[in-house]
């Protein structure tokens, strides 16, 4: 008798789409799940992703949730613009954002420094649409930083002026 587990892709049966979170099924005895909107996606049971097959976009999952892995500055911009507009929507404004540590060569010339009048660099913590930016502990110390991409601090309330960034600067 087979082992019904083996049938299916390292993460189970059925997934949630990482694109737009409808319930989708893996495809019997394939590596594959199939979101009717969004087209096929292939798990790697090796590195434990997801690779939209279309795109060629990589997702990870952490407690549940995907995480798509960026390869390029303005796809984790864009991923922290729009988590900024979501949390003005509810109420909230970021007061810091922490990005995991493998994104800091492939963000760092899109921080903001300030200088002083004189040219020469304050040392000031760098910044991303005007909030501080941290980045995150080695994920040997806290693995979920190997794969989220970064995390917003907030507090209740707008942020001093909305939109307090600009997606493109």
């Amino acid at each position: 008798m087979i082992n019904p587990g083996l049938q299916y892709p390292i993460f189970g049966p059925e997934i949630q789409c990482p694109h737009c979170r409808q319930t989708i099924p893996a495809l019997t005895l394939t590596d594959t799940y199939l979101c009717q909107r969004h087209g096929a996606f292939e798990a790697n049971p090796k590195t434990e992703e997801l690779i939209h097959l279309q795109s060629g976009r990589h997702w990870r999952q952490w407690n549940g949730d995907w995480y798509r892995q960026h390869t390029h500055p303005d796809g984790i911009r864009f991923e922290i613009h729009e988590a900024l507009d979501r949390l003005y929507t509810q109420g909230y404004r970021a007061t810091r954002v922490i990005i995991a540590r493998r994104y800091k060569d492939l963000i760092n010339t899109y921080l903001e420094r300030n200088t002083s009048w004189r040219g020469q660099a304050d040392t000031p913590r760098p910044r991303l649409y005007g909030l501080p930016v941290d980045f995150s502990p080695d994920p040997k110390d806290e693995p979920c930083w190997d794969v989220i991409n970064f995390d917003l601090e907030k507090e209740p309330g707008a942020p001093v002026r909305y939109p307090y960034f600009r997606l493109f600067e």
